[in-house]
């Protein structure tokens, strides 16, 4: 991989495959595949994979927070969010979320959440 440049290709579409990523445990039926950051300090991405029925507990965001669901769908006090789907969270925010039937998403952070589980 070039340092200064990630390409992630098919993301949408018949074609996905996210099973060429390297997993690692996130939450309890929550994986992660860090893009950039360690999630600790700093800006961060990474793509998240939820099994069925899985959930991030309740977090705080000091950051701006986006979201893309890639695959599936992801719900919140606010709703349910579909493929192509692009969620913003201000700084300040808190939320839960869970997915029903599994999903991925591509998280990017510009500072790292606050868990309060």
């Amino acid at each position: 991989m070039n340092e200064s440049r990630l390409l992630l290709t098919e993301l949408f579409g018949p074609n996905q495959d996210f099973s060429k990523y390297p997993w690692q445990p996130f939450r309890v039926g929550v994986e992660i595949h860090r893009i950039y950051g360690d999630g600790a300090q700093g800006a961060a991405a990474a793509l998240l994979r939820y099994a069925p029925g899985a959930r991030v507990p309740r977090h705080q965001h000091a950051g701006l927070e986006h979201i893309v669901v890639l695959l599936g769908s992801q719900r919140d006090a606010g709703g349910t969010y579909g493929v192509g789907t692009c969620l913003m969270h201000a700084p300040g925010t808190t939320h839960d979320i869970v997915s029903d039937q599994g999903c991925v998403v591509l998280a990017l952070w510009a500072e790292p959440v606050a868990f309060q589980d």
